[in-house]
């Protein structure tokens, strides 16, 4: 056998498991049947007790009631978008980002030419670093997805010549990386901190979303290989192991939802539950460069995290693993932890901008309430991750506290971290510069820029969720969507001008007059706390109250967990009038927070502001915001692609015509959104601005 080949009857041995495995996901009837078919009882198939419990369990999917009211995501390629905000990103993304990506990763580095190494094809030592590999996968994860919305047949050309090559270079028992492969394998699964399980989870990711995409099996074959190899390798009896780098876990819930095979959902709990026992001792480099256990989040059993510790991008995938497995497995005993959890990190370590992760030295958390402004880390990886987690966590809840979260992250913390170029990148996103902070072409360790690629691709992921009863619709965008119910499908078309206006109107098209609950998120901003846990808050009270109207007129609704619910018979044709107010928020922080003391920012629906020198005579420091000065907002459509402005006449300091002295100044001063700075090169920057002089500076201070 070549070792890029399995045998025909493991083949058909793990599709035997998945009878209904395709482009659409299994329903619960099928993932109920697919789970009696892979997990045979002991009696045999002919027993008449056997005979009857089966078929009374398939015949009432009751059974599965609660699995089937559980809230679900409506996946990416059944959401179109057409609006002025995102859609305009998600093209840049598929015509630039995308191909940056391949440029760098195909030509201007080693790894692709990793892979023809491990597969025998190329001679010579492998280059870059240990987890490359990673950067491949997320890269074809990225392409997969813009393949969906937006078909290029060279895109996917290119992807199908990655994925020979990724095949060509597993093992005959479906190990998988290149490191390893041309270094060496005998030192394979030897040191948990090498990246191993981190480099599979993305290439897991990346076959679920091609399959999705394509309909093409080869990679998800490959995924599936490796899964197998895991599985035979790690678990109860089997070699302990502890992923120095979480993301493995998240991904075999994935993989577990397009298979059906428990195998990989019984893996994923099992090395969650393996945290926290001692078995990091084997991180020998993560001890010796980075600090160990606390770092990759395994000093406590997982069931027994009260706080946020080390890496932020390894402490998101894994709480976004645990919230995965929780809602499969009943009882798997997270969700406390990661409520905990949770509130630890809104309430005394994110940032206003939805970023996490202050420090550089660990890429993650030291103390609560230590948030410095210039310094902040804020990894791109870091925000992306808090999505991911802020969906999962809705999901489980159905609350929209959570979905409040994961739209700041994703408008501020994140969407910073791509220029409006599309081939510019921030690593780190700090809220305050003093000019040295750019954008760079791409990174030694290029985790963020296919990371951000991929995010902004699959948005259609986290615009709608839905139940056999009910939608949620989480995020405001111009789209299209398709939306199956248990009655039949329902068609959404959103039109709004979001985030720049806060009217939104939906029409609801259901195949046939039918009967469902219709959950419209309220966001936080439109009320008087400006993140959950009360780290920071706004100043003035929202006058403006959220208007509702159906077909033009009034309707009932009723609030719950932060939704506006309507629920009613609705015909094809039915709109939805939703009016959010968008007046220009004061936000200050706890007093806690030292970095932020008698300071305030800006904020404006979801976008958070910030003032830079391009657009203020060359500085920021010296601009002063009383809290009596008003500001209004002007759209300015030759602007940084077209951005709403927030214009006020603050006090400016400034120093005297001889120099000898300084003088505070009336003058307008204008803030443009966080995600738009530092596109007109490196300039001075801030999103805490004072509000008395005693805290601004003067130019060359």
């Amino acid at each position: 056998m070549k070792k890029n080949q399995i045998s025909e009857a493991a083949h058909t041995r793990k599709f035997a498991m998945s009878p209904s495995l395709g482009s659409t996901p299994l329903n619960d009837r099928q993932r109920w049947q697919s789970r009696i078919k892979s997990h045979p009882p002991t009696l045999s198939p002919s027993h008449p007790l056997l005979q009857a419990v089966l078929a009374l369990f398939l015949a009432f999917p009751a059974w599965a009631q609660q699995e089937k009211l559980a809230i679900k995501p409506v996946n990416f390629a059944a959401v179109r978008f057409d609006d002025a905000f995102w859609k305009p990103r998600m093209d840049k993304v598929a015509a630039v980002t995308v191909p940056v990506c391949i440029t760098y990763t195909e030509e201007k580095t080693g790894r692709i030419r990793n892979f023809d190494r491990a597969a025998g094809q190329l001679d010579g030592p492998h280059e870059g670093i240990f987890y490359d590999d990673s950067d491949v996968y997320k890269a074809l994860e990225a392409m997969a997805y813009t393949l969906k919305v937006q078909p290029n047949p060279a895109i996917e050309q290119k992807a199908d010549e990655w994925i020979d090559k990724i095949a060509a270079a597993q093992q005959p028992d479906g190990y998988l990386n290149t490191y390893y492969t041309v270094t060496g394998l005998d030192k394979r699964w030897t040191d948990m901190s090498m990246h191993e399980m981190y480099c599979a989870g993305h290439l897991i990711e990346a076959a679920v979303a091609y399959y999705d995409a394509t309909g093409k099996r080869k990679l998800l074959d490959v995924a599936i290989r490796y899964a197998d190899h895991l599985d035979a390798t790690f678990g109860p009896g089997k070699k302990g192991w502890v992923p120095g780098h979480q993301e493995i876990e998240l991904a075999l819930v994935k993989l577990y939802h397009t298979t059906a095979d428990q195998h990989y959902l019984r893996l994923a709990n099992w090395l969650l539950e393996q945290r926290g026992k001692g078995l990091g001792k084997g991180y020998t480099w993560d001890n010796k460069t980075w600090g160990g256990v606390n770092y990759c989040q395994d000093n406590v059993p997982v069931k027994d995290i009260t706080d946020i510790t080390g890496h932020a991008v390894r402490a998101m995938y894994m709480y976004t693993g645990m919230a995965d497995v929780a809602a499969e497995i009943p009882g798997a005993g997270y969700e406390a932890a990661l409520q905990r959890v949770w509130e630890d990190v809104v309430g005394r370590n994110m940032y206003v901008t939805g970023g996490i992760g202050s420090s550089g030295q660990n890429e993650g958390f030291t103390t609560d309430y230590d948030l410095p402004t210039e310094s902040a880390y804020c990894e791109t990886c870091a925000s992306v991750g808090m999505v991911f987690w802020n969906q999962r966590l809705f999901l489980m809840t159905g609350e929209s506290r959570y979905f409040d979260v994961l739209e700041r992250s994703l408008y501020n913390g994140a969407l910073d971290g791509l220029s409006l170029s599309g081939d510019r990148f921030f690593y780190g996103n700090p809220l305050e510069s003093d000019g040295r902070h750019a954008r760079r072409e791409w990174f030694g360790t290029a985790c963020c820029p296919s990371n951000i690629a991929r995010l902004i691709a699959s948005l259609g992921n986290y615009c709608y969720a839905h139940n056999d009863r009910a939608v949620w619709v989480n995020l405001y965008a111009g789209n299209s969507a398709n939306v199956q119910l248990a009655q039949g499908k329902v068609g959404i078309v959103q039109q709004t001008n979001y985030p720049w206006d806060g009217a939104v109107s939906l029409t609801v098209k259901p195949e046939k007059k039918m009967a469902f609950a219709l959950h419209l998120r309220l966001p936080g901003w439109t009320g008087n706390e400006a993140s959950p846990g009360g780290l920071y808050r706004f100043m003035d009270v929202m006058s403006s109250p959220v208007q509702l109207l159906v077909n033009g007129k009034p309707v009932e609704w009723r609030q719950e967990k932060g939704y506006a619910v309507i629920q009613r018979n609705w015909r094809s044709g039915d709109v939805v009038s939703l009016s959010l107010p968008m007046s220009v928020r004061r936000v200050v922080a706890a007093d806690n927070l030292a970095a932020c003391a008698n300071r305030t920012a800006l904020q404006r629906g979801p976008l958070v502001y910030c003032f830079e020198g391009p657009d203020n005579d060359g500085d920021a420091f010296n601009i002063i915001v009383p809290d009596h000065i008003p500001f209004s907002n002007a759209w300015r459509e030759d602007l940084l692609g077209g951005v709403m402005t927030l214009i006020g006449d603050a006090s400016v300091i400034l120093p005297s015509p001889d120099g000898q002295s300084v003088a505070t100044w009336r003058r307008q001063v204008t803030a443009i959104p966080y995600y738009a700075w530092n596109n007109r090169g490196p300039a001075r920057m801030q999103v805490w601005m004072p509000r008395a002089a005693v805290r601004a500076r003067v130019w060359g201070d």
